[in-house]
């Protein structure tokens, strides 16, 4: 399987990106942090300083079987900004590869005009930010190229969503019992 980069930047919502990268390597599969700082120490929104695996520079954006963004505040922001991360998706979609992004990052999406016409989710006062997408507020929306997700109380949801797109729903449900999601969904 191609790798799963999953992006930070200054600001990113911590547990956004720790709790999706813990799913994945949890279901075995080839998740990498990319920081897009140029230093491979990226402080999160809560001061939580995260060490990613490579720099943007570094990876093989091209190869990738999916982008993920986390969100948070500046950290949406600044992941909108990186101007090499934007031609990557913009590749990846051109491509027909999936996209997923969570709490404010779908936005970016959004912006882009890439909703248009699709259901989509983010956190609650960023939906004018997705452009002709059909907000639903749900913890977590997949229509097209796109899965987004809520926000922090999303994360777990969200990474066993990423595991079903992957093509791994055994792995996404065994995953759900095991962490005791499942608890939670009775």
């Amino acid at each position: 399987m191609n790798p799963i980069y999953l992006f930070m930047a200054e600001g990113t919502e911590e547990v956004e990106a720790l709790g999706v990268v813990d799913i994945l390597r949890r279901a075995e599969m080839p998740v990498r942090i990319v920081s897009v700082t140029g230093e491979k120490t990226v402080a999160g929104s809560h001061g939580v300083k995260i060490q990613a695996d490579l720099l943007i520079e570094e990876a093989d954006l091209d190869n990738a079987a999916l982008l993920v963004l986390p969100g948070g505040l500046p950290g949406t922001y600044n992941l909108d900004g990186c101007a090499m991360l934007k031609e990557a998706l913009c590749r990846h979609y051109e491509a027909g590869k999936p996209l997923a992004a969570i709490c404010a990052a779908p936005l970016i999406f959004g912006r882009m005009g890439w909703l248009k016409g699709l259901k989509a989710t983010c956190y609650p006062g960023f939906e004018g930010e997705l452009e002709g997408a059909e907000y639903t507020g749900a913890l977590v929306e997949k229509d097209g190229l796109f899965l987004t997700g809520k926000g922090p109380a999303a994360v777990f949801a969200f990474g066993y969503a990423i595991v079903e797109e992957m093509g791994f729903p055994e792995k996404a449900k065994a995953l759900r019992e095991g962490m005791l999601y499942s608890e939670l969904e009775r």
